[in-house]
């Protein structure tokens, strides 16, 4: 199946995109990127988006609250149909083993992975009526393994091995699905669970063969790509923007 909902012959339509927590940072980047693609955007977070220029929608919405969540698509909706879903919000809480707080399990499972599948819920009907669409999960480096991030890369693997049932179950109706996994990006989340003095941070920073950080442009960038209406033969995959830190 074509995508029809992405392009149609003769006309330029409305392309409209969700991104979850894209209110600072990576997911801040990604919406200016599809902004800048031409997406009619609307950013879901708890805060605005940091960037009195961006000309996103923003609905303000706790993700981790699955009512809440599908009442703001429900009304983003009313508009017509989403034909892009980045799932992108996510939390961290580092802990190694014996720290591990299994109190935090549901709170990171309920707003890295369940947000995304209620969010593909409300918006796939749409998708298919369309004639097509896109889901891009923003997991992370960390699925290939990295201390005290437990609750994390199992929330980020679970998203990488469902985009890969998903892309099986949805290509016949034109939605690719695929994931991009960052690290380590330079944003004010990375800093936060990395301090920049500890021995381990100078270790991850200085072991990047790219030889810098990466931004939420470089990440954008690979989203743009997964969202782009040419880019309909590519489903089910992950590309790791790291700097080729995933390599070795």
């Amino acid at each position: 199946m074509q995508d029809q909902g992405l392009t149609t012959p003769g006309k330029a339509p409305v392309r409209r995109a969700v991104v979850t927590g894209g209110a600072q940072n990576i997911g801040l980047g990604i919406a200016r990127r599809l902004c800048e693609d031409g997406w009619r955007v609307h950013v879901l977070d708890l805060e605005p988006p940091g960037d009195d220029r961006l000309t996103a929608d923003a609905h303000i919405v706790d993700l981790a609250d699955r009512e809440a969540t599908e009442a703001a698509l429900a009304a983003i909706l009313e508009g017509g149909p989403v034909t892009c879903l980045v799932a992108n919000v996510g939390i961290v809480r580092p802990a190694g083993f014996d720290a591990l707080d299994v109190g935090d399990f549901d709170d990171v499972m309920h707003l890295n992975l369940r947000s995304a599948i209620v969010a593909a819920k409300a918006l796939v009907p749409g998708m298919r009526a369309a004639g097509g669409g896109r889901i891009v999960m923003n997991t992370s480096r960390v699925t290939r393994g990295k201390p005290d991030r437990t609750l994390y890369s199992a929330s980020k693997g679970a998203m990488q091995s469902m985009a890969r049932t998903w892309a099986l179950e949805l290509a016949p109706a034109g939605i690719t699905v695929n994931c991009v996994a960052p690290g380590p990006i330079a944003t004010s989340a990375f800093w936060r669970n990395n301090p920049k003095d500890a021995p381990a941070t100078r270790a991850i920073t200085g072991s990047v063969p790219a030889g810098r950080m990466g931004t939420p442009e470089d990440v954008a960038n690979a989203v743009s790509f997964f969202a782009d209406p040419r880019s309909g033969f590519v489903t089910g995959q992950t590309l790791f923007v790291c700097g080729g830190v995933s390599v070795g």
